[in-house]
């Protein structure tokens, strides 16, 4: 397995990691606990040591998930989780966002008892507060540092001045967003400071949400159960755009047949291909895809493929995410 470091944290990850998300929420029905488990485990013993959740993933059922499974086994892995966006307990309405240093500690604890351990490695700002200072917030991360709960400072979704901004308070490791041969709006200023700043990029959604692995092929079988969110609230899935992306996710597929390869390696080897400060977090429930995703470490694309694959981001119909939505990330 490849490994890469985050920023200057001094921590090495694997290349390719596990988005944990879909195991427990959003992505249809949760898993069973002993096939999640399994997952987890057979991801372990492929190679993969990063593994990515957030409290608000199963309203903290994904992170039992995980301190199950991992209990015993801490020193093997590299756990990330997030905190910030609120949500109500009785509905699981999303209902802000806290970045306050009093919640930053609250939630901090209250991962860690759910995880099962007394340590997180990669301690991510999930989406900014824009009623709380980033300093604030940020400089009560930074205790959590000194006070060796915490390994390292993460971000996710935010706008390069925020960046910025965090870093000058404490050394931000890794900033998490959406990117993809779909996704590319980071590069214009965000991902430059990212480089800049030594701050390792983690792209969650490499494969735009399953549909840059080739398995739609027409609108009819785009996601329709209510449990799953690309069926509400994912503009690029929805009818009158789910059409036009498709036929561009062929392209995709061409390049993949030349090579031999599957069209998510593919999806995943021009991620990585972006830079060795880079990483990636697909996710699945699935032992088939896990396997599959970890085969794009062998996929070497030709300039000539990077040609054809950098033209589609600019083509594709929908933004990341719905309008309200939206107002959430690059703060």
């Amino acid at each position: 397995m490849i490994t890469r470091h985050l920023g200057k944290s001094g921590i090495s990850v694997s290349a390719i990691g596990l988005g944990c998300m879909g195991l427990s929420e959003f992505y249809g029905p949760p898993a069973k606990e002993s096939e999640a488990i399994h997952l987890l485990h057979r991801a372990l013993d492929l190679g993969v040591t990063h593994f990515d959740t957030a409290e608000i993933y199963g309203q903290g059922r994904n992170e039992r998930l995980l301190g199950k499974a991992f209990a015993g086994r801490w020193g093997q892995i590299v756990l990330a989780t997030k905190f910030g966006p609120k949500r109500d307990p009785a509905t699981g309405a999303f209902v802000g966002v806290d970045g306050s240093p009093a919640n930053v500690r609250s939630s901090c604890e209250k991962s860690l008892q759910r995880l099962g351990t007394d340590r997180i490695d990669l301690y991510y700002l999930h989406r900014v507060d824009p009623s709380t200072p980033i300093e604030e917030t940020v400089g009560e991360m930074a205790k959590l540092v000194e006070e060796g709960k915490i390994g390292a400072v993460g971000l996710s979704e935010a706008s390069a001045e925020t960046i910025r901004r965090a870093n000058a308070v404490y050394p931000v490791a890794a900033l998490q967003t959406e990117y993809s041969i779909f996704s590319r709006d980071i590069e214009r200023d965000i991902l430059p400071t990212c480089v800049e700043l030594n701050i390792s990029l983690v792209a969650y959604a490499p494969l735009g949400r399953g549909m840059l692995t080739g398995r739609y092929n027409s609108a009819g079988e785009r996601p329709t159960d209510e449990t799953d969110f690309r069926a509400r609230m994912q503009p690029r899935f929805q009818p009158g755009n789910i059409e036009a992306n498709l036929k561009l996710v062929e392209a995709v597929k061409e390049v993949a047949a030349r090579m031999g390869c599957a069209a998510a390696q593919v999806a995943l080897a021009w991620v990585l291909s972006r830079g060795d400060h880079i990483v990636a977090i697909p996710g699945t429930t699935r032992l088939a895809n896990l396997e599959t995703n970890l085969g794009a470490l062998d996929c070497r694309l030709t300039d000539e493929d990077r040609g054809v694959l950098d033209h589609l981001a600019d083509k594709v119909l929908g933004d990341r995410y719905s309008p309200d939505e939206m107002t959430a990330i690059n703060r």
